[in-house]
């Protein structure tokens, strides 16, 4: 079978048709002269409108523009005069500067003037008491005992002189050396009064290590004095702790010995001052234990008159040691003679323990006198030997 070809559109060759426009019209009232002169009159009014507005933005633009003209100008001339004050504090300041570091200067000079006449007072002192030394004779005490001089906040000179820091120290040690090490004036001199003044040198370097040795040679026999001066104190302190009942070393140390007051084991804080526990070693703890001797004693005879009274059983039958011919006793004498009975014994308890309180005071009274004797005694024997002591230092 034979493919039939598919079918073809046919084109019209028709012309297109146009489309008609509709007729324009004239706008509405285009022709009309009154609608003509009004939109005019609307345009020129807007214009004068915009004019004004123009013309009053340009008035405003304008004080602006001088508002902030005027506060340019005032900034810097605020600007200059704040240059101009920072310029003269600056100036000030830098007067002040000066005048305080010439002050300190000054001050600092003064000090080491005062420092430097105060150090050449003390080396003609030494020098003086070298001399005197060296004149008087060599027998008496090979120290002196200086009164303590407080000085500045309370403290001695041999505490301010180990406060001091090592600056202080080496200023002070640049100014003595200043003036004791005297400046070689050698200019111009010859072969002669070279050799006289190197022989004056070694002169005076032999006179320095002479006085060196014996200051070296005094102080050992110094420190020999104090050691035995603090070996004779301590012999001293042991007599003493000896004759106060304490260990032998316990006055010799560095602080007093301790009080025990307390057994180790009580879980209580004592509360007791220092005098208080001392009190207790001086003569306190038999009064404490009299006081709570006399408390118990009080008590127990509250309870014994306050107990109660019973009635011995009577006695049925005959009395025993009823004699013969002897009435038999009623009952109530029976209960008056037990109470007197009572009665005389709680006499001759109290007439008991009032003796025997009265030999405890006595025995006290000359316990006290007997250690009264005693201190007397220790102080006339310290005062002996305060005496022999100044007696060997003169």
């Amino acid at each position: 079978m034979k493919s039939t070809p598919p079918r073809r559109r046919r084109l019209s060759r028709r012309p297109e048709r146009r489309r008609k426009k509709p007729p324009q019209t004239p706008a509405e009232g285009e022709g009309d002269p009154e609608f003509i002169k009004r939109q005019d009159q609307k345009r020129s009014d807007l214009d004068e409108q915009l004019k004004e507005y123009i013309s009053e933005w340009r008035k405003q633009r304008s004080k602006e523009e001088d508002e902030l003209k005027k506060l340019k100008e005032k900034q810097a001339k605020r600007k200059i005069s704040r240059a101009e004050e920072e310029q003269k504090m600056a100036q000030r300041k830098k007067e002040e500067e000066e005048r305080r570091v010439r002050e300190a200067e000054e001050k600092k000079q003064r000090e080491i003037e005062e420092k430097r006449m105060r150090l050449e007072e003390a080396e003609k002192k030494r020098q003086a008491m070298l001399q005197a030394m060296k004149d008087k004779d060599k027998k008496g005490p090979n120290f002196t005992i200086a009164k303590k001089d407080a000085g500045v906040l309370g403290l001695s000179s041999a505490a301010m002189e180990r406060n001091k820091t090592k600056e202080q120290l080496e200023e002070e040690k640049k100014i003595s050396l200043s003036f004791r090490i005297k400046p070689l004036a050698i200019e111009g001199f010859g072969e002669a009064k070279l050799r006289e003044k190197a022989q004056e040198l070694w002169e005076l370097i032999v006179k320095l290590e002479t006085e060196k040795y014996d200051l070296e040679e005094r102080q050992k026999r110094q420190d020999y004095d104090l050691k035995e001066l603090k070996e004779r104190q301590k012999q001293q302190l042991r007599h003493k702790a000896l004759k106060k009942g304490l260990d032998p070393e316990a006055l010799t140390g560095k602080y007093p010995p301790k009080i025990q007051v307390a057994s180790k084991y009580e879980r209580r804080v004592d509360t007791r001052s220092y005098d208080d526990k001392k009190k207790l070693f001086e003569g306190g703890w038999d009064a404490i234990t009299k006081d709570s001797n006399e408390k118990i004693w009080n008590e127990k005879k509250e309870q014994y008159t306050g107990r109660q009274k019973s009635k011995l059983p009577k006695w049925f039958g005959e009395r025993p040691g009823k004699k013969a011919g002897e009435p038999e006793t009623p009952e109530g004498e029976e209960d008056a003679k037990a109470d007197e009975d009572i009665v005389e014994d709680d006499e001759e308890v109290e007439e008991e323990v009032v003796e025997e309180e009265d030999e405890e005071a006595e025995e006290d009274e000359e316990e006290e006198e007997e250690e009264e004797e005693e201190e007397e005694e220790e102080e006339e024997e310290e005062e002996e030997e305060e005496e022999e002591e100044e007696e060997e230092e003169e």
